[in-house]
Parts: structure tokens; sequence; C-alpha cells
């Protein structure tokens, strides 16, 4: 029988989410990015790391947009994955087993096609055991219709957050996008319906071309834009958002070191994601979860509670 992991809180770098979420590290490896562990964990000691964000999963299997889907820029990646995944009954009897005898917190990314679709996935999942809580994606640039469109809206976004509070008593990490007139109204609606906390940012809408092919580098056109050149709009995002919620925020974008780990949660964030890196680094969330808590535990250093949100601005 496998039990909710709780985090071992004696190191000085462990911090609490709500919702029954206690993390011991801060760092977290970001959905899309660590799969479904299996890859990863080979390469990183993810013991070491406060928790894995799996790859979206949506109620039917998805194959994603074509190819080309990914190319490089510069200091950074975009993407147009499309949210493949192998879908919620494989998930669930293929993924989960492996992910839940890991030695760190497990949360589930969800994208869903409606607010009952988000209600089915997190339902059966709530029958598993040994899960920490849900990140619902509703903010995914490159899939055309669907959940960017809560994640524009308060509405939507008050609406699904509602019904799914009602479902679950696990932690629910609400996954915000930075493509909106305001992150912070979002954030607010997540919070008046009952999220634990919000994640921030997903990718930027970008581009790439070849002038002389005349042709896009991706195949959608248009895509999602992550790594270290969003960092500065996710920095300012984070610090929005955390002058308007009470709810923790998750703060990622651009994280390529344990300093700018740092940065974001000088700014608000109680805990971070790292995403793009981890395809250039594999064990880089290790390192950066090792580092903070070496910074932390130094005699005489604040500690990282009384850091989070201490940017001095007079």
């Amino acid at each position: 029988m496998h039990q909710h992991k709780k985090a071992k809180l004696s190191n000085s770098a462990s911090v609490s989410l709500g919702g029954g979420l206690e993390l011991k590290s801060p760092v977290l490896l970001a959905s899309g990015t660590a799969s479904y562990g299996e890859e990863l964990n080979s390469l990183c000691d993810v013991s070491k790391i406060g928790g894995i964000v799996t790859k979206a999963i949506s109620l039917e299997p998805r194959t994603g947009n074509s190819p080309q889907r990914i190319a490089e820029t510069p200091s950074g990646m975009i993407n147009a994955i499309g949210l493949a995944n192998v879908g919620l009954e494989r998930f669930m009897t293929e993924k989960i087993p492996f992910l839940i005898d890991l030695d760190t917190a497990i949360i589930v990314n969800i994208a869903g096609r409606s607010i009952e679709e988000y209600c089915e996935v997190v339902s059966k999942l709530e029958r598993i055991e040994g899960l920490s809580g849900y990140e619902i994606n509703l903010s995914c640039p490159n899939v055309k219709g669907e959940c960017m469109i809560m994640g524009v809206s308060q509405k939507a976004t008050f609406e699904v957050v509602s019904e799914l509070r009602k479902i679950t008593g696990r932690h629910l990490m609400i996954k915000l996008t930075p493509n909106v007139t305001s992150i912070s109204s979002i954030a607010l609606a997540a919070e008046d319906a009952g999220a634990d906390s919000v994640s921030l940012i997903n990718t930027v809408v970008g581009m790439a071309v070849n002038h002389q092919t005349r042709e896009p580098l991706l195949k959608n056109i248009t895509g999602g834009l992550s790594g270290p050149a969003i960092k500065p709009i996710a920095l300012a995002k984070v610090w929005e958002v955390y002058n308007s919620v009470k709810i923790p925020i998750i703060g990622m974008g651009g994280i390529a070191g344990w300093e700018d780990a740092m940065e974001f949660i000088l700014v608000g964030a109680r805990a971070v994601q790292i995403g793009t890196m981890n395809f250039v680094y594999p064990n880089i969330g290790e390192k950066v979860a090792i580092a903070i808590e070496k910074h932390f535990s130094k005699k005489g250093t604040i500690s990282i509670k009384e850091y989070c949100g201490s940017l001095i601005t007079t």
C-alpha cells in the first residue's frame, strides 16, 4: 500500500505549499521536461529535489502536433508539442507505479478540453494513493481552442477550479499563462475558487522562421518560447502575482542555475520549477536543490521563509 509521501522537514530549505503539500526542497521539475520520471531517474537523484510535475495527462491519448515541433532559439527553445501523451488509462497502469515509488513528491499535470474532462481525470486519479497533488494546465499556448481559452478568462478559471475543489482535497496548483492582459486577475480568480497555489509562467507565444527558405521552423507556425530568454518576463509576472494573492506561488521561466532560483524566491515564489534546462543538464534539479540547501544552512543566513518575497524596493 502506497502512502502519501510526507517530506522530511529536517533541512533548512524545506517549504510548505499548503493543501497538505510539504516539500523537502523548493525545487520541482517542470511538466513536459521530466516526462514520467523514468527518463531522468538514472541521471538525476530525484530524492534531493522537492518533486516532479509529470508530463500533461489528458483523458484520451494524444499524438500532439505534427513535426517539426521543437526549434532552438537564442537563449531558449520554442515548442509546439501539442500535449502529446499516453492518456489517463495507460498513465495509471504503466507510469504511476514507478512514479509513486520515487522518494519525492509527485504532482500530476492535467490538461483538458472541458471542465467535465478535467473533473473526470481528477476523479479517477483520486482513487490512487501516493500522489501529492495536481497542476491544472489552463495555459497551453500551442493547443488551439482548448485550455488556453480557460486560462485567459477569469470566469472560466474560477469555474474549473471551483468544480475541481469539490472533487479533491489534494493540493490544487493552477498553471498560469503570461499571454494575458492581467495575470494577477487570473491568479485572484484561482485563489477565490479555492486553489492552494498558482504556478507561473507557462511559455510565451513565439515564432521562428528561416529567411532563406521563407518557411516557419515549426509546422504549427507559432509555439511556446521557454528558456533563459523569458526569465525577466517570468520574474515580473511572479512579482505582480505575489503582490496580488495570498496563496503560495511556484515560479518558473528560464531557471538555469541556483542563483536564478534564488531570484524567483526573492520576488515571491515559495518554490520553483526547472524546465528547459533539464534538456541541457539532466541533473540540474539536483544541483540547484543542493546549492539552495547549502545556502540556507549557513549560520547567520535568514530562513527561506523570511527570504521569500523580501525584495527591497525602497
